[in-house]
């Protein structure tokens, strides 16, 4: 995942805000990256242009060979569809479904084949095995996020985009939704991108970047929640 160039412009009746300008960043393989700023400094914006869900003003975006900006609406439906995994702050499940069929049903939709051993393990990883018959309500919070996090690797995409998967967990849960995240990346070489305003959740990344008024201001590798706080203070000073 490569971006260059990268700029956002809102018009606010005659006033322009420049949500992001001239960013430059690349998502390599198998790594997990997590983007930080004080509010409004552009992280959501973006995750937004990298995954397709916004249309940058100027720029471009890669996944893979493919470029994405530009792309024709049903294309672009498509490829999110079939390359990419989303993980929300909310977790996004449907009521009416069990655990398992919220997990399945991106394949089905899609009519892919389903790869049982790759469920199998993901779902064993995640700890839902005695949990897939049971509806959402009858899941914890984490239980729910497991669940979203399991439907957004089934596929293998090529990336994941995380927004503040942990938002709305305790500590105990969202620790483990961050292992199983760093350990994906780990041992199933996926790529992974989050959004957080949380150091903590930030220490589990392979990177961070920082970005502030719309730029990419500064990054860090082998990050700790102390210098990810470090970093964080100094863009806000």
């Amino acid at each position: 995942m490569v971006a260059r160039g990268l700029t956002k412009i809102y018009d606010t009746g005659g006033h322009q805000v420049h949500a992001l300008s001239g960013i430059d960043v690349e998502f390599h393989r198998g790594a997990f990256t997590a983007i930080m700023g004080p509010s409004g400094s552009g992280k959501s914006t973006l995750m937004h242009c990298l995954a397709g869900l916004d249309v940058p003003t100027s720029g471009t975006v890669h996944l893979g060979r493919t470029q994405i900006t530009g792309m024709p609406d049903r294309e672009l439906t498509l490829l999110r569809r079939d390359r990419i995994g989303f993980i929300f702050q909310s977790f996004n499940l449907l009521p009416m479904l069990t655990a398992e069929q919220n997990i399945l049903l991106p394949s089905q939709i899609a009519k892919r084949k389903i790869d049982e051993q790759r469920l199998e393990h993901i779902v064993d990883v995640v700890g839902l095995g005695d949990r897939l018959t049971h509806l959402p309500a009858k899941l914890s919070g984490g239980q729910q996020q497991r669940v979203a996090v399991a439907r957004a690797l089934l596929n293998a995409p090529e990336v994941v985009y995380a927004d503040e998967p942990t938002g709305n967990l305790d500590s105990r849960s969202g620790t483990e939704i961050l292992t199983f995240l760093q350990d994906s990346a780990k041992q199933m070489k996926q790529t992974i991108v989050m959004v957080t305003h949380d150091p903590v959740a930030a220490s589990y990344a392979d990177r961070v970047v920082f970005l502030r008024d719309g730029r990419l201001v500064d990054e860090v590798t082998e990050p700790t929640a102390e210098i990810v706080s470090e970093h964080l203070l100094k863009l806000e000073a």
